[in-house]
């Protein structure tokens, strides 16, 4: 396995546990902790949140099928969509985002564009 097909899977995984915090744990502690929210504020937003959630798997299934298939432009559309999503909710919602997002996508893109 390459080290760009790692990132990438780790980067799928990472949206997974995303879908998680959104969907499932918005209003428990790790999820009011990871995105810094109280109670009330988690409370009104968590219908959008669940679909934050959907949408981060959907880019985690699509890593994952461009890793099954062995597929490199599948795998660089789901990257383009994450890091493009990562720049806009950096200047959007919270700077740590182009970190957390950002960051990993553009480095597995080239890895892939290196043949590593």
């Amino acid at each position: 396995m390459s080290l760009a097909s790692i990132l990438v899977a780790l980067i799928a995984l990472l949206h997974l546990y995303i879908l998680i915090l959104e969907m499932f744990l918005w209003e428990r502690p790790a999820g009011l902790r990871a995105f810094g929210n109280t109670p009330q504020k988690a409370a009104l937003t968590k219908v959008l949140a669940a679909n934050q959630g959907l949408y981060n798997g959907f880019l985690a299934a699509g890593l994952v099928w461009g890793l099954w298939l062995g597929n490199e432009g599948t795998q660089i559309f789901f990257l383009l969509c994450i890091a493009i999503a990562g720049i806009y909710g950096g200047l959007t919602a919270a700077r740590k985002i182009l970190l957390i997002q950002t960051v990993p996508a553009c480095l597995a893109l080239a890895l892939l564009a290196l043949g590593l």
